[in-house]
C-alpha cells in the first residue's frame, strides 16, 4: 500500500514539473510562430501521460513514436526562434554599466529631448540602449562615433541631410558607439503587414538581444518603445521618460539607497 501511495505521489510530483517546463516555455515563445505548436505538443504531452496511467499500451507506444520524430521536426523548422532563444537564456534585464541615478536621468532627458524634436519635424530615427548583452555585431556592422551622448548630436545623425541618417545609433552607458548599424528584422508573423522597416528593425534587435530599442515613425512622428520582442505605448514624453528610466535603472536590493552602486 505504501508503494502504491509512493508511486503515485512520484508520478504526480513528474506530471507537475513537466507542466510548470512546457507553462515556461510557452511564455517564452509568445508572440512567435513557435507558440502554437508548441502548445499543440502540450496537448500531446498530456494525451500521453493519460495514456501511461491508463495503460493504454497502444496509444502509449504510437505516441513515443511520434515524439521522437516532433523533436527532430522542432529543431529543423524553430531553429530560428531556438538560436534567438538560447542567445537571451540566462541574460539579465540590467543596464550593462551601472549608472548613478542622477547620471541616468540626464541620459535619459538627452535622449528624450532629441527623440521629441524629431517627432515634431516627422525625420525617423532609430537606436538602441545596450544593456548586459552586448551589441558588437550591430556595432560593427555600421560607423564608429564614440561621443557623448546629447541631443544635439542624435538630432544631426538623424537629419535627412545626414550621410549616416540611415541604420540605427547604439548606445552604450552614456556614449553612442556607432551610428548607421544594420538591426535584425523581425519576422513575427504577428507583426502588422503595413509596419515600416524602422519597427521590424526595432522588434528584431530586441527579440535578439535585451537591448531596448527606440523608434520615431517618419510618416506620422509617433515615438515607440521596444524591449523583449513588444512594443510599449507611448502617449507622451512624460511616459516616455517613465518607460526608459523602469527599462534601464538597475533595480536596487532592500536596504541599499537609491542610486548607489552595492
Amino acid at each position: 500500500m505504501l508503494n502504491f501511495i509512493i508511486g503515485h505521489i512520484k508520478a504526480f510530483v513528474e506530471i507537475l514539473i513537466l507542466w510548470i517546463v512546457f507553462y515556461r516555455i510557452l511564455a517564452f515563445f509568445e508572440g512567435t510562430r513557435a507558440f502554437q505548436v508548441l502548445k499543440g505538443i502540450s496537448y500531446i504531452l498530456a494525451v500521453f501521460l493519460l495514456s501511461q496511467v491508463l495503460e493504454l499500451d497502444t496509444l502509449n507506444w504510437l505516441l513515443t513514436k511520434l515524439f521522437a520524430i516532433s523533436i527532430i521536426a522542432v529543431l529543423i523548422i524553430f531553429q530560428p526562434e531556438l538560436r534567438q532563444g538560447l542567445a537571451r537564456l540566462g541574460q539579465q534585464h540590467l543596464f550593462s554599466m551601472t549608472l548613478e541615478e542622477l547620471e541616468l536621468v540626464a541620459l535619459i532627458e538627452e535622449i528624450s529631448s532629441a527623440i521629441y524634436k524629431l517627432s515634431t519635424r516627422k525625420e525617423g530615427g532609430l537606436l538602441a540602449i545596450e544593456k548586459e548583452t552586448r551589441l558588437k555585431t550591430y556595432i560593427e556592422s555600421g560607423i564608429p562615433i564614440d561621443s557623448k551622448v546629447t541631443s544635439e548630436i542624435i538630432q544631426s545623425i538623424f537629419t535627412s541631410q545626414s550621410p549616416i541618417h540611415d541604420g540605427g545609433i547604439i548606445i552604450r552607458s552614456e556614449r553612442i558607439v556607432a551610428a548607421s548599424c544594420l538591426f535584425p528584422l523581425s519576422d513575427n508573423p504577428n507583426l502588422s503587414k503595413i509596419i515600416g522597416t524602422r519597427h521590424r528593425a526595432a522588434i528584431g534587435i530586441t527579440e535578439q538581444t535585451d537591448a531596448v530599442a527606440i523608434m520615431v515613425s517618419e510618416e506620422t512622428g509617433d515615438v515607440s518603445i521596444a524591449a523583449d520582442g513588444k512594443f510599449i505605448p507611448v502617449t507622451n514624453r512624460e511616459k516616455f521618460s517613465g518607460i526608459l528610466k523602469d527599462l534601464l535603472v538597475k533595480k536596487n536590493k532592500p536596504g541599499l539607497p537609491t542610486g548607489r552602486k552595492k
